[in-house]
């Protein structure tokens, strides 16, 4: 069987090691790629965004099915070609993709639906953002509504903050075209949780839910990212509150979508807030996240290639459930200088073999052309995954590890799985 991974991040360096531990005769070939990942398989030179250079590819090497990690060529309507060409691929269509490329689009689905999610009001223009900062007071939430790899969110906490931030996306651009509509939403308080569903667009099957942290420092503190490292099992995630969402978030989205003729198949993430027992959409995306994959994936026992194949061919998911390994995973991401705003790439990076109960990742990483030296080549460079029976001990694997990777002006953060590690203190 030939597989093409579209992506070069460490989510889908971690989906090709799964798929290959899943089938171990898989073909797998890679546009872009990166380093790592041309370990475990062929890298092409076509861009993630060259949709049809990727389906031209997937014609001619007769590509039996395509897995889209990242959102762009779900938003520029991958799915939709290769569907219209009978070639099998994993992802939503451009239409559904909008759960992710339209944060106002959301909303909306959202309201209609009965999701419960913050408050919050679209604009257009400067001024009538400004307004509604004001009117919904500090702390305020504002939004790009469009794609902004990630970072397009800053919690402001006062008005002149929110202020600022208006003119960041929308006079300054920051975040381009995403930010040419803004949402400003009310502040949430509580715990965040990433839940993924892999879904036929009727039935949804939850992965492990997973914590994300997205400040570039400890304590949380500094700029958003595109998340530094996150850990699974998350305590908080019972059976019954994972049930639960599936109940009041995945189900009537799924049906809604459906009613708005975009039947939503592939993956589908919901970020949420957990304040007491009120669980909250803070967000959908349309796509595998990063790097909660790089952290619940080394836990699936069952296989991941199965669910991917019966969302892809229409087949349909049934009863499918996953199977999960009882250990506890922490991925912690090593970052360039500069990121997340500038990173500086093309640093000589030092990368010992992991031992066991570890594993690397790539990102931005690239092999120097006249030396074939490993080079940073992005803004997050590695995720190192600790697999242990205890999260302080997945948490110290990972640490430690992630310590020994260099790299000129390497940042990384080293309080992953912090929260958790607090209640678990407490509990004892």
């Amino acid at each position: 069987m030939k597989l093409l991974l579209v992506g070069s991040g460490g989510r889908e360096h971690a989906v090709a090691w799964k798929l290959r531990r899943d089938d171990p005769s898989l073909e797998i070939i890679c546009a872009p790629g990166n380093a790592g990942i041309s370990e475990i398989g062929e890298c092409i030179p076509v861009k993630a965004t060259d949709v049809r250079g990727l389906l031209a590819f997937a014609r001619r090497g007769e590509i039996d099915l395509t897995f889209v990690g990242p959102e762009a060529p779900l938003a520029s309507g991958i799915v939709d070609l290769f569907r219209e060409e009978r070639l099998t691929i994993f992802g939503p269509t451009r239409a559904a993709a909008e759960i992710e490329t339209s944060k106002r689009f959301a909303k909306e689905l959202m309201r209609s639906a009965g999701v419960p999610t913050a408050e919050a009001t679209s604009h257009i223009s400067m001024d009538s953002a400004k307004d509604a900062a004001r009117k919904v007071g500090a702390p305020v939430v504002v939004k790009a509504s469009g794609l902004a790899a990630g970072k397009g969110v800053i919690v402001a906490s006062s008005l002149e903050e929110a202020e600022r931030a208006i003119e960041i996306m929308m006079g300054d651009r920051a975040f381009g075209d995403a930010g040419a509509e803004v949402l400003v939403e009310e502040f949430l308080e509580g715990e965040e949780l990433s839940l993924f569903g892999i879904t036929d667009g009727e039935t949804v099957v939850p992965l492990l839910a997973a914590q994300d942290h997205k400040r570039l420092l400890d304590g949380d503190l500094g700029p958003n990212t595109g998340g530094m490292g996150a850990y699974a099992p998350v305590s908080i995630a019972t059976a019954d509150l994972v049930d639960r969402a599936i109940d009041i978030v995945f189900n009537p989205t799924l049906r809604a979508m459906r009613a708005a003729g975009r039947p939503f198949t592939g993956l589908l993430y919901a970020g949420l807030m957990i304040t007491g027992d009120k669980v909250r959409v803070v967000e959908f995306n349309c796509r595998f996240g990063d790097p909660e994959t790089q952290a619940i994936l080394p836990l699936m026992q069952s296989s991941l290639l199965d669910l991917v194949m019966a969302s892809a061919t229409g087949e349909g998911l049934g009863a499918a459930r996953i199977v999960w390994d009882p250990m506890h995973s922490v991925t912690t991401v090593v970052a360039a200088p500069g990121y997340p705003d500038s990173p500086q790439t093309g640093a000589p990076i030092r990368l010992p073999a992991p031992p066991a109960g570890v594993t690397v990742f790539h990102a931005g990483t690239s092999r120097d052309s006249d030396t074939g030296e490993l080079i940073t080549a992005g803004g997050r460079v590695l995720a190192v995954t600790g697999v242990a029976p205890s999260l302080a001990e997945a948490a110290e694997k990972s640490r430690s590890f992630a310590e020994k990777v260099t790299f000129e002006g390497r940042q990384l953060r080293r309080d992953i799985g912090w929260r958790e590690l607090e209640r678990s203190a407490r509990a004892s």
